[in-house]
């Protein structure tokens, strides 16, 4: 069941709330959910670095590889963490780059996404538009990317669970954790 808008809540919102987390863990579906009921704007950082660039994340890597697009992404991010409250969903390997990571501690509420490899492995294996996956065991890479990224997706002062359940589910979660 979709929640309605709370604009209340919204008013207690300085900065941006920036989502970080693995692929596959439902930054932008669960992100646009929760700026719909903060009554506050969206943003997708992926598809505004694909707006800067002209050209999708999958072929600014096979392009120009994953630095170029990692330093576009910073950028990006550091352009829409600008103190206006919205919510920001942002590539999984954004908050591990030091600049961005301390950008966003700086200047957001940073919201840790996360969810067991399976379940990533399970929602990302319906789509062929993630580069790092590519002709790869999704399962292999996500338990890889976990064990490196997670240490810094741990900094984030907020850690909510993303369990396969509706989006809405993870929506509320948020909420209760801001709200503590």
């Amino acid at each position: 069941m979709l929640q309605t808008r709370d604009p209340a809540r919204a008013k207690r919102f300085d900065r941006p709330i920036v989502l970080v987390g693995l692929m596959g863990v439902g930054k932008s579906t669960v992100g646009r959910r929760l700026a719909v009921r903060l009554g506050l704007p969206f943003v997708d950082a992926d598809h505004e670095i694909e707006a800067a660039a002209g050209m999708t994340i999958a072929d600014i890597f096979e392009r120009f590889g994953e630095p170029y697009f990692r330093d576009g992404e910073r950028r990006v991010i550091a352009r829409l963490v600008d103190g206006r409250p919205k919510v920001i969903a942002t590539g999984g390997g954004a908050f591990i780059n030091d600049e961005t990571r301390a950008l966003i501690l700086e200047s957001a509420l940073a919201v840790w996404l996360d969810a067991e490899p399976r379940v990533l492995a399970q929602r990302v294996s319906r789509r062929d538009t993630r580069p790092l996956l590519r002709g790869r065991d999704p399962l292999a890479v996500l338990t890889d990317l976990a064990a490196q990224r997670n240490p810094f997706y741990a900094l984030a002062p907020i850690h909510v669970t993303s369990y396969d359940a509706p989006h809405e589910a993870t929506v509320n979660a948020i909420l209760e954790a801001i709200e503590k």
